[in-house]
């Protein structure tokens, strides 16, 4: 008897564990969300966690924790337990940007997270005010060209996608832009809508319903929401940043549990209510990918990012 009670205490440390990991969650979830809220992708991650909930059996929030082009948030949820009670619903371009264009680096790297799923893709635009003087990216060149650094033009963070955007635009074309970091595309918006800056570099999902004018589409090809906004390519210059993000988890998460979240996050990104939401975000059919492939883009896209990083002067 002795030996047969020594051999199951043994046995209580394995146990534990796994009870726990079968017990998740038994609270609530939260998802910081690195930006602030009320632009297209905070949408399409509140819409995510909704959908999440019931699957999970408990509440998943989204967390606003924005600054820093998205750094602040995610290098919080990279502190966090390994517990798969936070999680990061953000851009790529938070692990594949900025720890090469953030002065002294991010305290993470892509190897802090695991991937979960990619939920969006976006295509970049770039917005003016609707009686701006701007017809075309022509004009826009010509005036930047006879006045360097003197038009303006804002993003959510310098780092962010829309500032790699416009900073290929300047090179592209030759120009000189004066560039104004905001907290995230809303604040940035309105500033552009009450004309006290000239230009908007931003995704599409975050236009829908301002008051703005699109003059180019950063993407190989029009979209099919804005048919009648040639893309930069068809105005000679050929820039079209990519641009996509879904959900990560910290490294080191039990995979019991990462597949839990996984499975949630792909029921939810694939009912009406995440379709619908992902349309009026102007997001393409495939906007999905599992844990593999979104794992596989985003070790590519920190290659393709890093020598963009390398070649554009971020600083400005």
């Amino acid at each position: 008897m002795p030996r047969l009670l020594l051999a199951l205490l043994a046995l209580l440390p394995l146990a534990r564990p796994a009870a726990s990991q079968e017990a998740f969650p038994n609270r609530p979830i939260q998802i910081i969300y690195p930006y602030s809220g009320g632009g297209g992708i905070d949408a399409l991650g509140r819409t995510l966690a909704a959908g999440m909930t019931p699957r999970l059996g408990q509440p998943v929030v989204i967390i606003n924790r924005e600054g820093a082009a998205g750094g602040i948030g995610t290098a919080a949820a990279a502190r966090a337990p390994a517990d798969g009670y936070t999680l990061v619903f953000a851009p790529a371009l938070v692990v594949t940007v900025l720890p090469f264009s953030t002065q002294g680096g991010t305290p993470y790297s892509l190897e802090s997270f695991t991937p979960l799923c990619q939920t969006f893709e976006n295509v970049m635009t770039l917005a003016v005010h609707p009686a701006s003087r701007f017809q075309s990216l022509a004009q826009l060149v010509a005036e930047a060209r006879a006045n360097p650094g003197r038009l303006t033009y804002g993003t959510l963070g310098i780092g962010s996608i829309p500032h790699l955007a416009a900073a290929e635009f300047e090179r592209v074309a030759g120009i000189a832009l004066q560039h104004i970091p905001f907290r995230g595309d809303s604040a940035m918006l309105v500033e552009l809508s009450q004309g006290r800056i000239e230009l908007g570099p931003t995704v599409l999902g975050s236009v829908a319903g301002k008051d703005v004018r699109l003059l180019a589409i950063f993407h190989a090809r029009r979209h099919p929401a804005f048919p009648q906004v040639p893309t930069a390519q068809e105005q000679g210059y050929p820039v079209a940043p990519r641009s996509f993000g879904g959900l990560l988890a910290p490294a080191g998460t039990p995979a019991p549990l990462l597949a839990r979240l996984e499975a949630a996050c792909a029921a939810s990104a694939a009912e009406p209510a995440y379709r619908e939401a992902a349309a009026r975000a102007f997001q393409s059919e495939d906007y999905y990918a599992n844990a593999t492939e979104y794992g596989r883009r985003l070790h590519e896209d920190v290659a393709v990012k890093a020598a963009q990083v390398r070649r554009l002067d971020l600083g400005r």
